[in-house]
């Protein structure tokens, strides 16, 4: 599991997409 802090900028909503699109399983 992956915790990307900052979701809601740019850096990190476009680090959790590209990690949805990999399918791993990660939490915002």
């Amino acid at each position: 599991m992956i915790l990307v802090t900052g979701g809601a900028g740019f850096i990190g909503s476009h680090m959790a997409k590209l990690l949805r699109l990999r399918g791993l399983e990660h939490v915002v």
